[in-house]
């Protein structure tokens, strides 16, 4: 196995942005009604207004004191492993039939879900994920699960409110149930955690791109991060901007989400020759003063903007309505189609282009046409497509692990590092998903470029499909880039 080299300083680091950071891709915050709460009045001064107060979800989520749904414990199994068949297990996995179990006679593998459900800037769209996980799942215990067991998401299902420590101690609570994490949502919070999961030997697929994950063992990551989108961002503006590119400012939260970002922004400005700016603004609408104050004073001809969407949108609002006519470009969790019904709407549809990971909700790909069969009459929403993409290298480490006969956490460590490549049904380019690999060799590099329109399912209209500019194509990614580049 390749092992991907984590060094102390970043995890350090992390461990201080972990209690002071709030903001991360961790599928991008606030959603429609939220955007009406927070952006009432953009285009004059910012609401004093903060990140939702609740959000609307059909998934029940149990506090930590609650009574612990069933499943196999540390005590239950006390170390040892038992057998099914030909295939070992410990920990998260039982020879009986999972709750509801779509095929009887299986076992069941248990996974954990850490999202932001409730009261946290992402459960507009932490929501969605979560739901297209429990439908991939579903799709794979209808096809016959996996290995003679059924895969179960819905019994351990926890609320981290995006805060760190309430993050620490839902995993504290659920590690003694679960095989695996089938989704630990955002990067500080994530980060948290990841000491842990490593002296536990679990497994988890993130929700979020920071760069960091491309040296952690027990992340499954997909599709490209911060970094190196950032870098084709403004390779793109570079050669499709009208009257060119000569300066560039990147606006977002600190550390491993906008920091992430403005550092490949930095170094694609740097190899095309442009001034570089970055500005670290704060979460909520009513903190963006100095963003706006910054890019109206410049006037440069690019922004890249890493935030989440309400504070986007307070961003293009307030700008456009003070004479800024430059062109925006949206890290990916930066986008909700709410600002689209906001008073921003019309800066947004003439100064915005958005960029992502993998092509939007209503693409024709297998994978896409699979989730959204999968998931009926949904109101669609990006967090089913991000959702969806996440869950697909955690099942091959699985598919792996059972074609190995062992199905313990050390067994599914050991899967993952015989995955050269995963079957994300087009939703990536063929090669994605080495998890074997050295990261720098691994990491996957192209990304796609959307533009804000009313009439597609989210919002956006593809414009360019994958493709990898020259910047992040000779990028040579050595560690966390908020961390490695300055």
């Amino acid at each position: 196995m390749t092992t991907k080299i984590r060094t102390k300083r970043t995890l350090a680091l992390l461990a201080v942005l972990a209690l002071l950071a709030t903001g991360c891709r961790d599928a991008g915050g606030g959603g429609d009604e939220a955007l009406e709460d927070t952006q009432a009045d953009l285009t004059e001064e910012p609401a004093d207004t903060g990140a939702p107060t609740e959000a609307d979800t059909a998934i029940q989520t149990p506090d930590a004191t609650d009574e612990e749904p069933a499943g196999a414990t540390e005590e239950e199994t006390d170390g040892e492993q038992a057998a099914a068949g030909d295939v070992e297990f410990d920990v998260g996995v039982t020879d009986q039939a999972c709750p509801e179990a779509a095929n009887p006679d299986n076992g069941c593998i248990y996974l954990g879900t850490i999202s932001d459900l409730t009261v946290g800037p992402f459960a507009a769209l932490a929501n969605p994920i979560t739901d297209a996980q429990a439908a991939f799942w579903s799709r794979v215990n209808a096809d016959g699960g996996i290995g003679g067991f059924d895969v179960d998401v819905s019994e351990h299902v926890r609320d981290n409110e995006y805060n760190p420590e309430r993050h620490n101690q839902e995993y504290q609570a659920i590690k003694g149930d679960v095989l695996a994490l089938a989704q630990t949502l955002g990067s500080p919070t994530t980060a948290a955690i990841i000491d842990d999961m490593e002296t536990d030997q679990i497994v988890g697929a993130p929700a979020s791109w920071t760069s960091l994950w491309a040296f952690e063992d027990v992340i499954v990551e997909s599709g490209i991060n911060y970094c190196l989108e950032a870098m084709n961002q403004v390779d793109y503006a570079v050669e499709n901007v009208d009257g060119g590119v000569g300066s560039v400012i990147a606006v977002g939260y600190p550390g491993d989400y906008g920091g992430d970002a403005a550092a490949g922004v930095a170094v694609a400005a740097e190899a095309n020759g442009i001034e570089f700016t970055n500005i670290e603004t704060g979460q909520g609408p009513d903190n963006q003063a100095g963003a706006i104050s910054g890019i109206v004073q410049q006037q440069p001809d690019l922004v890249i903007v890493t935030t989440g969407p309400a504070d986007a949108g307070a961003i293009v609002g307030q700008t456009a309505a003070q004479g800024y006519a430059g062109q925006f470009m949206f890290t990916g969790p930066s986008w909700n189609k709410g600002l689209l019904d906001s008073p921003a709407a019309p800066a947004v549809e003439s100064l915005v282009l958005l960029s992502g990971p993998w092509p939007p909700y209503d693409a024709d790909t297998p994978g896409h046409e699979a989730m959204r069969e999968a998931l009926g009459d949904v109101d669609p929403n990006e967090g089913y497509t991000s959702g969806w993409a996440w869950s697909y290298p955690l099942r091959a480490a699985l598919e792996q692990a059972a074609s190995n006969g062992d199905l313990t956490r050390a067994g599914l460590l050991e899967a993952i590092g015989q995955i050269e490549s995963v079957d994300y049904e087009g939703m990536l380019p063929e090669g994605a998903g080495n998890l074997a690999g050295d990261p720098n060799e691994a990491v996957v590099r192209q990304s796609v470029i959307f533009r804000p329109d009313p009439e597609a399912a989210t919002g956006a209209t593809l414009v360019e499909d994958f493709f990898t500019g020259p910047t992040a194509e000779s990028y040579e990614l050595e560690g966390a880039c908020f961390t490695t580049t300055g």
